[in-house]
């Protein structure tokens, strides 16, 4: 059985490198999300038990979303993938709920390596 994911960035070409850096091997239901809204929409529904989501974008960015997934106990691996590495944005993503934190643009073969790591695979 495939495992729902969702990628949510504001990038359509961001969205795509990141489907493209996916292990093949990777059981998976790929859903897309452009902002927040949209994020927490498909993460509701249950098209995101896994979701990586960028920081920086529209409507909602992904700190709300954070917030909003924790305030509401929404069942949801998240792992933020964004260009933004400072310390204080790591800190913060994880102190809100994050899993692990990928740099931008996603290497597949780090991708695989965090997934690992947190038996998503």
């Amino acid at each position: 059985m495939s495992t729902p994911l969702l990628i949510c960035d504001d990038s359509k070409m961001a969205r795509k490198q990141v489907a493209r850096a996916l292990p093949q091997d990777w059981s998976v239901d790929i859903s897309y999300a452009c902002n927040g809204v949209e994020a927490l929409e498909a993460i509701r529904a249950g098209r995101g038990e896994i979701v990586f989501l960028d920081l920086t974008m529209p409507e909602l960015d992904g700190y709300q979303v954070l917030e909003t997934v924790h305030a509401e106990q929404l069942n949801c691996v998240i792992i933020v993938i964004s260009a933004d590495i400072q310390p204080e944005a790591f800190s913060r993503v994880k102190a809100l709920g994050a899993l692990d934190f990928i740099k931008k643009p996603v290497d597949g073969d780090a991708l695989r390596g965090t997934l690992s790591t947190y038996g998503l695979l």
